[in-house]
């Protein structure tokens, strides 16, 4: 087996070539978070393991390459926005094959919320291939905002040996506070960007 400690980072590209129009953006901020030295934010990023791959690359190509970082992988981020396809993205391969392939955790981070309470609520965001996943309870994620130090949380707690224990787990009222996104005033409910 290979040795599993990167973390698989997956978004919609949306289509695009610009990777300012897509979800691609979201995975750069990660990647500069952990390049600032003011920052502690350190992970082994799967898609430094293996030769770069273009969108442009032919599909099977892409697919041979994708299968590659997730056996290296010990978790899986996936970044969800409003703009995330239902359907026809390679990330709907990504998941697929994270979740039925490498029974990898993934770390679910909604780029349009400061908390995340409700996870039933944010089933629009989900593209079909994770919402039969979660539905069916083959899935094990832990949802949760698009902040640093929830992503950094999860990514240091889930992997393939410690799995989040259900298809919906998400951080508690408390973590939430601890994160600095909740007042202490405020309600543990959604709460967008």
């Amino acid at each position: 087996m290979a040795n599993r400690t990167g973390t698989y980072i997956a978004f919609d590209g949306l289509g695009q070539t610009d990777p300012t129009k897509s979800d691609f953006k979201y995975y750069a901020t990660i990647q500069a978070w952990a390049k600032n030295k003011d920052i502690d934010f350190k992970y082994v990023d799967s898609h430094d393991k293996t030769c770069a791959v273009r969108d442009t690359s032919l599909k099977e190509t892409l697919k041979a390459r994708i299968r590659e970082r997730l056996s290296n992988s010990k978790n899986v981020v996936v970044i969800l926005s409003s703009d995330t396809r239902k359907s026809g993205s390679m990330l709907s391969y990504e998941i697929e094959q994270a979740i039925d392939a490498y029974k990898l955790p993934l770390i679910i981070a909604y780029v349009d919320h400061n908390v995340v309470a409700n996870v039933d609520q944010l089933s629009g965001y989900w593209p079909n291939a994770l919402s039969s996943r979660i539905g069916n309870s083959v899935a094990r994620a832990i949802h949760i905002s698009f902040i640093k130090d929830a992503i950094l949380d999860a990514i240091g707690q889930f992997n393939i040996s410690k799995l989040p224990s259900t298809a919906k787990s998400y951080y508690s009222e408390q973590a939430h506070r601890n994160f600095g996104v909740l007042s202490l005033l405020s309600s543990f409910t959604n709460t967008k960007k």
